[in-house]
Protein backbone atom coordinates (compact mmCIF):
# COMPACT_ATOMS: atom_id res chain seq x y z
CA UNK A 1 0.00 0.00 0.00
CA UNK A 2 1.57 3.45 -0.77
CA UNK A 3 2.46 5.89 1.97
CA UNK A 4 -0.07 8.40 0.76
CA UNK A 5 -2.78 5.57 0.94
CA UNK A 6 -1.97 4.64 4.27
CA UNK A 7 -2.17 8.85 5.13
CA UNK A 8 -5.30 9.35 3.98
CA UNK A 9 -6.63 6.01 5.90
CA UNK A 10 -4.94 7.40 9.36
CA UNK A 11 -6.41 10.86 8.37
CA UNK A 12 -10.07 9.02 7.78
CA UNK A 13 -9.80 7.34 10.77
CA UNK A 14 -9.17 10.82 12.68
CA UNK A 15 -12.32 11.85 10.94
CA UNK A 16 -14.27 9.24 12.55
CA UNK A 17 -12.96 9.97 16.08
CA UNK A 18 -13.25 13.76 15.28
CA UNK A 19 -17.11 13.18 14.50
CA UNK A 20 -17.51 11.17 17.87
CA UNK A 21 -16.27 14.48 19.58
CA UNK A 22 -18.64 16.18 17.84
CA UNK A 23 -21.45 14.02 19.09
CA UNK A 24 -19.66 14.16 22.51
CA UNK A 25 -20.10 18.26 22.56
CA UNK A 26 -23.03 18.03 21.90
CA UNK A 27 -24.38 15.69 24.54
CA UNK A 28 -21.72 17.37 27.29
CA UNK A 29 -24.40 20.66 26.34
CA UNK A 30 -27.51 18.94 27.29
CA UNK A 31 -28.87 18.59 30.91
CA UNK A 32 -28.42 14.47 30.65
CA UNK A 33 -24.97 14.70 28.96
CA UNK A 34 -24.69 10.16 29.44
CA UNK A 35 -28.16 9.53 28.88
CA UNK A 36 -28.90 10.91 25.19
CA UNK A 37 -28.58 9.72 21.42
CA UNK A 38 -25.53 12.56 20.83
CA UNK A 39 -23.52 10.27 23.17
CA UNK A 40 -24.35 7.19 21.98
CA UNK A 41 -23.37 8.39 18.48
CA UNK A 42 -20.07 9.46 19.77
CA UNK A 43 -19.52 6.54 21.22
CA UNK A 44 -20.29 4.36 17.91
CA UNK A 45 -17.78 6.70 16.07
CA UNK A 46 -15.45 6.16 18.81
CA UNK A 47 -15.40 2.57 18.15
CA UNK A 48 -15.60 2.75 14.12
CA UNK A 49 -12.17 4.45 14.63
CA UNK A 50 -10.97 1.29 16.64
CA UNK A 51 -11.61 -0.81 13.89
CA UNK A 52 -9.18 1.54 11.55
CA UNK A 53 -6.79 1.18 14.27
CA UNK A 54 -6.91 -2.22 13.45
CA UNK A 55 -6.30 -1.99 9.94
CA UNK A 56 -3.87 0.96 10.03
CA UNK A 57 -1.52 -1.47 12.19
CA UNK A 58 -1.11 -4.08 10.07
CA UNK A 59 0.48 -1.95 7.64
CA UNK A 60 2.64 1.08 9.09
CA UNK A 61 4.48 1.49 12.17
CA UNK A 62 2.73 2.73 15.47
CA UNK A 63 4.83 5.64 15.69
CA UNK A 64 4.53 7.11 12.42
CA UNK A 65 0.69 6.84 12.83
CA UNK A 66 0.72 8.67 16.26
CA UNK A 67 2.25 10.95 14.60
CA UNK A 68 0.24 11.31 11.74
CA UNK A 69 -3.00 10.80 13.98
CA UNK A 70 -2.24 13.28 16.39
CA UNK A 71 -1.00 16.23 13.92
CA UNK A 72 -4.93 15.05 12.30
CA UNK A 73 -6.66 15.50 15.24
CA UNK A 74 -5.17 18.88 16.07
CA UNK A 75 -5.88 20.21 12.42
CA UNK A 76 -9.37 18.62 12.27
CA UNK A 77 -10.84 19.45 15.57
CA UNK A 78 -9.36 23.01 15.31
CA UNK A 79 -11.17 23.16 12.43
CA UNK A 80 -14.56 21.89 14.10
CA UNK A 81 -14.17 24.53 16.61
CA UNK A 82 -13.38 27.63 14.44
CA UNK A 83 -16.46 26.48 11.88
CA UNK A 84 -18.87 24.69 13.70
CA UNK A 85 -18.74 26.15 17.40
CA UNK A 86 -17.73 29.57 15.78
CA UNK A 87 -14.26 29.30 18.36
CA UNK A 88 -11.39 32.25 17.04
CA UNK A 89 -7.65 31.56 17.10
CA UNK A 90 -4.75 33.96 17.71
CA UNK A 91 -1.88 34.43 15.57
CA UNK A 92 0.43 31.58 17.01
CA UNK A 93 -2.54 29.00 16.63
CA UNK A 94 -2.69 29.20 13.12
CA UNK A 95 0.82 29.48 12.42
CA UNK A 96 0.86 26.06 15.00
CA UNK A 97 -1.84 24.94 12.47
CA UNK A 98 0.07 25.60 9.63
CA UNK A 99 3.19 23.70 10.85
CA UNK A 100 0.90 20.62 11.52
CA UNK A 101 -0.15 20.39 8.04
CA UNK A 102 3.15 20.97 6.57
CA UNK A 103 4.33 17.98 8.90
CA UNK A 104 1.56 16.00 7.78
CA UNK A 105 2.71 16.37 4.02
CA UNK A 106 6.24 15.64 4.69
CA UNK A 107 4.94 12.36 6.22
CA UNK A 108 3.10 11.47 3.56
CA UNK A 109 6.11 12.22 1.36
CA UNK A 110 8.79 10.82 2.90
CA UNK A 111 7.43 8.57 6.30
Amino acid sequence: MSSWRLVLSIIGIAILTVGGDYFIKLASMSSRPVQNKWFVAGCVMYVLSTFGWVFALRHIKLSSIGVIYSLSIVVLLTALGVFVFGETLNRREIVGIGFAVVAIVLLGRFG
